[in-house]
Parts: C-alpha cells; structure tokens; sequence
C-alpha cells in the first residue's frame, strides 16, 4: 500500500475512533501479504484485535473504578480449604445473574473465614461481565457521607452510590456508626433496594446488627430491604487466612 494511502486510511481510522486498527493496520497487511488471506479475513482480523482492546481496556478501567484494596481473583481462592461453602450457589455468583436481577450477597462470619476474598473475587467477576462496581468499607463508605454532609457534594455521592450495578460493603459491623451515619448509610441502601445490588460482609449475625446501627427501628426496616431475595452464605468454618498461613509455613 502506498504511503499516502496509508496514512489517509491510518486518520480515517483514528478520526472513526478505531484506534487499536489504526496503530495495528501495518502489521495486518504484513501478515496478510505474508499468508495471502483474503479482503474479508484481513478486515475480519483487524476489527477483532480492536475489539479485544476495547475490551481489556473496559475491564482495567472497570477495575481501577472498583477501587479493590487488593486484587483477588476467584483464581486464588482455594475452595478446598473452606468445604462447608455452597460451591454451586458461589460458582452460580461467579455468573453474575444476581446482578441482572438486582438480589443482595450477604456473608457472616468471623474474621479471616474468606469473606473479604471471596466478595473482592466475586467483584471481579462483575467487573469482567462489565458490570460498574464499587469496593468500600461500610465505615469507609459512612465517613465519606459525613465529611460532605454539609456541602453541595452529598447529593452528588447519594447518587453516585445508587448507580453502581454492585455496591460492595467490606467489615460491616466491626464499627458501630453515629445516628447521622446509620440514617446516611440507610438512605444509601434504601435508594438502592431492588434497583441494584448489595454485597456485604459482615462478622455480625442479623440479630446483632442493633450495636452497628443504633436505633432498631432502622435495623429492622434495612434488613427487611437487604434479606429480600438475597443469598445469604454462613462461613462457620474456622480462620482461611489461618490455614492459608499454616499451608505456606509448611
């Protein structure tokens, strides 16, 4: 192809936002002049490596959103070491049909059982089906409330949390909140109930939730909202992160 021609196809493809085929297209009609493939397989290839781009670039900038504290894959969790989980119910979660339908994820349990892991895979997941996803601690996610409850800015976070496919709350329950806090975080979740979805972890059973929010009447009418057509997992085996030490060592 002449050079002229070249570079008008290379600006056509830019100014049409085809950017990965405009940087590729050399080293295409290289390859197709090498293997004699025809018109039709030489476009075919091309605009299958600009979509396979698009589509790395849409999962690290769904990732780098997500904001994860540490990135765990479903690939690192060893279910070997956690036998009481409901395999079939997590790979079902692997799926992400809960978000289509807009039901909650609910893990109890003590610390170092997997919760945070498995809800931090879970939420990749998410990511890679292309779902928008947010990580925060349920304290993380209060004090953020509360330093903008005075600003202009509170609305905008209010709804900013309501858009997200999946809102994933970590720790819920090791700090207990300020009134102003529970009535936040509640307006948070209450905007949310059946229009996205909730996954929480939490070391607290549901009758315990009084010491996280305060006032019982909140509890009760948040955790009528959260346990609607949720999946609730129960991790009653001992310390993951114990094991996994203890495998390590040996």
């Amino acid at each position: 192809m002449k050079n002229a021609i070249l570079i008008s196809l290379r600006e056509h493809l830019k100014a049409l936002k085809l950017s990965s085929m405009a940087s590729g297209i050399e080293t295409h009609l290289r390859q197709a002049k090498e293997s004699g493939i025809g018109y039709d397989e030489f476009l075919l290839d091309l605009a299958t490596t600009e979509l396979q781009v698009r589509a790395e670039n849409r999962l690290t900038r769904r990732i780098r959103d997500a904001k994860f504290p540490l990135l765990k894959p479903v690939e690192t969790f060893d279910l070997n070491a956690v036998p009481d989980l409901d395999m079939r119910l997590f790979r079902d979660l692997c799926g992400c049909n809960y978000i289509k339908e807009h039901r909650n994820v609910i893990f109890l349990g003590a610390s170092g059982t997997g919760k945070t892991h498995m809800a931090t895979a879970l939420g990749i997941e998410a990511c890679k089906a292309n779902y928008r996803t947010r990580f925060i601690s349920g304290y993380g996610l209060v004090n953020e409330l509360l330093e903008t409850r005075e600003t202009r800015d509170l609305s905008r976070i209010m709804q900013r949390y309501s858009r997200y496919d999946l809102l994933i709350l970590d720790e819920l329950g090791y700090i207990p909140f300020s009134k102003e806090g529970s009535e936040l975080l509640f307006q948070v979740l209450a905007e949310r109930y059946e229009r996205g979805s909730v996954m929480i972890t939490t070391n607290l059973g549901f009758a315990d939730w009084t010491q996280v929010f305060g006032d019982p009447i909140i509890t009760a009418t948040l955790l009528d909202r959260l346990t609607h057509r949720a999946y609730t997992i129960n991790c009653p085996w001992d310390s993951y992160r114990l094991k996994q030490s203890i495998k390590e060592k040996k």
